[in-house]
């Protein structure tokens, strides 16, 4: 009994000796590495008056909730601060053997002194926490200190939808110190700068790469000061492949499909009728349905050229059947007035068609003899318009409203496929600058 007791107090005390060692780092007490007179209130002191300057690294852990909405997104990402601080102590006591660092609990952040960056365009920005939060603090042996932190913060963007589908959005995040001014700290990205996570993947967006940095120095009215800045955008380019099948290759196939009216005769009114309604209804549907995707804007986008081209053309598709239809109106009353004002018309056979007079030679039946008479089909004299009239190579009567019909089956195609070849590179034209 006696024995196992020794035992258990032996495993117990070895125990304890062991956590003493492996939580070396964690119980640097503060007045070990900070002096007596240290105030943590105060920057650290920089040769010849220099401000102090704070090294910024950032790694993009993920991207996510672009809102067109309220225009704004997310950002997961680990935030790492860089500075020396000459007041510290180091003794090489607090290092392992074989390290120059020690990393030390959130709660010893406390006690230095802190730069106060903040995101300047930032809606929410928060350090992420389970049990507690996701931060260190890392002191160097030449007395530099490194705070990390895992944080996400949404952040306002000013988006442009001119282009839309194919537009570019180009959002900042601003990073600046809000109580030094730039000529007491100075912010400045680290070497290692930004890096994305390679496996960062959107649903509806490509993230340009390289990230474009930059330093600047901006002036705040409300403060009255310069202060230092970094500026970091991010490049979204929108994916063309989801709009190109919901959207381009459904309202093509339906101005497509208008074109059939154009070999449908006006013997089946109702089918032609209902063929280019349905055209233009699916458009207009299709056209509001869009509109739920992105915030209604003042401007007009280049969807919206799109869509309002494919409407015209079915439109015009629409009223070309109106237009035919008036003029068969038209000509079928002409011809019953030719019938009831000529008494008897005469059985002639077309000999020849003389181009210069067009006049008609022709072989009388019942009075033999070659006679040459003026063609009148239409009543031309009395009518502004000619609905009919006579080929000259053929000697066949032409009408008008199918004339119309067949030289619409060519210029319809000509003029969308005219309409897509100046829409498309001008449109890319316009991304790329």
């Amino acid at each position: 009994m006696i024995a196992r007791e020794q035992l258990l107090y032996l495993v117990t005390l070895l125990a304890c000796l062991l956590c003493s060692t492996c939580k070396k780092n964690y119980t640097i007490k503060p007045r070990v590495v900070l002096p007596e007179n240290y105030v943590k209130e105060i920057r650290p002191p920089s040769p010849k008056g220099q401000p102090v300057t704070v090294d910024f690294s950032i790694y993009i852990v993920d991207i996510n909730s672009i809102n067109v909405e309220d225009m704004d997104f997310r950002v997961d990402m680990f935030v790492r601060q860089r500075w020396t601080e000459s007041r510290l102590h180091m003794p090489d006591d607090i290092f392992e053997d074989g390290d120059d660092y020690v990393t030390l609990p959130p709660e010893f952040f406390d006690n230095l002194w802190q730069p106060d960056p903040y995101i300047l365009n930032s809606k929410v920005s928060e350090i992420a926490k389970l049990t507690h939060k996701f931060s260190s603090v890392t002191l160097y042996r030449n007395k530099t200190v490194r705070y990390a932190a895992r944080m996400h913060a949404i952040l306002a963007c000013q988006m442009e939808f001119q282009l839309y589908p194919m537009d570019v959005q180009s959002c900042p995040m601003f990073i600046e110190s809000f109580s030094y001014n730039n000529q007491k700290l100075r912010l400045r990205w680290a070497a290692d700068g930004v890096k994305l996570n390679p496996e960062l993947k959107l649903l509806q967006y490509n993230v340009g790469q390289p990230l474009e940095l930059r330093e600047t120095t901006g002036y705040m009215v409300e403060r009255e000061a310069n202060f230092s800045r970094l500026v970091m955008y991010f490049r979204f380019e929108r994916q063309i492949g989801h709009h190109l099948i919901q959207t381009f290759a459904p309202s093509t196939l339906v101005v497509m499909l208008s074109w059939f009216s154009f070999w449908i005769g006006l013997d089946a009114i109702p089918g032609r009728v209902t063929l280019l309604v349905t055209s233009m209804l699916t458009l207009v549907t299709m056209f509001t349905g869009l509109k739920s995707d992105i915030p209604p804007v003042a401007y007009v986008k280049a969807l919206d050229l799109w869509m309002a081209g494919c409407m015209v053309f079915v439109f015009a598709a629409l009223g070309e059947f109106a237009v035919v239809k008036v003029l068969d109106v038209r000509y079928q009353s002409q011809k019953n007035e030719r019938v009831t004002s000529v008494p008897r018309i005469l059985p002639m056979r077309i000999q020849a068609v003389d181009k210069k007079t067009r006049c008609v030679t022709a072989w009388d039946v019942e009075a033999p003899g070659i006679r040459c008479r003026k063609h009148s089909l239409g009543l031309r004299n009395r009518r502004f318009l000619q609905l009919s009239w006579l080929d000259h190579r053929t000697g066949e009567e032409k009408i008008l409203w199918k004339e119309i019909d067949r030289q619409s089956r060519i210029y319809f195609p000509t003029f969308f496929l005219l309409f897509v070849v100046f829409y498309w590179p001008i449109l890319l034209l316009k991304k790329i600058g």
